[in-house]
């Protein structure tokens, strides 16, 4: 999946499949190159999935797929994109990060899909490049590893790496990937094959706008919100709020009962409550700090808000339920 390729077609790509990977967005990576194979007449594309150490990965949906290599048995290859999902670094060992090394010293480009970034981020081997991952992964990836240019984009392609945020966004990837290395015509007709109705581009945002995700055109309700999201760790008081978009504060109120069914208050509550959630999965930063981070004083005031909103304490909450898929 590197920017360019200077080998014999069939192009061979690497997916090493950490245990609780994306199904999904592994199969939407290497459907599209199984498409084009097919509709070239040839193989244009190959692949080899690639277990830690043994002959098969449980995915989050706990399906298994039995993988053509090892670490240990995984030939020489030119790209390999690293597949993950929840929790990746439970199985983040000596083994993997000298491995990851090697293959990178060796010219083979390294790439992550949904949470793969985390590990590479965690090899080291993400300098001076521009990446991305899930969105739900994001503010947490940033709190641990604030010098790498992380965004919010579907996917980054470059010469020394790539990444996707997973999802179907491994497919919009692998459709760039067809389009620089085969043309335009035939991503269109691999695109067309999946129902695919629009190949997006890697700058597209990965979530819905406001509008989309609030079920509401009301620009007072919209402005509201982004300044909620872009203030969790100082909120802004409700007179403030209002003062900032132009209203007084019983018109906020009475907008958002009007068309959320609920208070402003409560709404931001819960946007503090559900980024501290994700501080708690996915950093090792103390109860306190998260808390912190999320616009409470103290650690007791967040975990009362936290257990009455969610039903567990913060220090519960340190593993996700293991039902968690995505």
């Amino acid at each position: 999946m590197r920017l360019h390729y200077a080998g014999a077609f069939p192009e061979p790509i690497g997916f090493l499949l950490l245990p609780r990977f994306s199904m999904m967005a592994f199969f939407s990576a290497i459907e599209p190159l199984r498409i084009a194979n097919r509709i070239a007449g040839e193989r244009l594309f190959t692949w080899r999935v690639i277990g830690l150490d043994g002959a098969s990965v449980t995915a989050s949906n706990d399906m298994t797929l039995l993988a053509d290599d090892t670490l240990a048995s995984a030939p020489a290859l030119p790209s390999i994109a690293i597949c993950a999902s929840f929790e990746p670094e439970e199985r983040l060992t000596h083994h993997l990060l000298h491995w990851l090394h090697q293959r990178h010293q060796g010219d083979c480009v390294l790439g992550g899909i949904d949470t793969g970034s985390l590990i590479l981020a965690r090899a080291g081997l993400l300098e001076g490049q521009r990446v991305t991952l899930h969105w739900e992964s994001l503010p947490a990836f940033r709190e641990r590893f604030p010098e790498i240019n992380a965004v919010e984009s579907l996917f980054e392609v470059g010469p020394r790496g790539f990444s996707c945020a997973g999802g179907t966004a491994a497919m919009d990837m692998t459709l760039d990937l067809i389009a620089r290395r085969h043309g335009d015509e035939l991503a269109a007709d691999v695109s067309e094959q999946l129902i695919h109705a629009r190949m997006r581009p890697r700058h597209d945002h990965q979530r819905h706008d406001l509008t989309q995700r609030l079920g509401t055109h009301k620009h007072s309700v919209i402005e509201a919100v982004a300044l909620m999201e872009r203030h969790l760790e100082t909120p802004l008081t409700l007179a403030r709020l209002a003062a900032r978009i132009g209203i007084s504060l019983r018109q906020l109120q009475r907008l958002f009962e009007q068309e959320l069914g609920e208070r402003p208050r409560d709404h931001y509550l819960r946007l503090r409550l559900q980024h501290a959630r994700q501080l708690l999965r996915e950093t090792d930063r103390d109860i306190l700090s998260i808390g912190l981070a999320s616009g409470f004083t103290s650690a007791s005031s967040f975990s009362r808000a936290y257990k009455q909103h969610f039903g567990t304490s913060p220090r519960q909450a340190r593993h996700p339920h293991p039902d968690d898929t995505r």
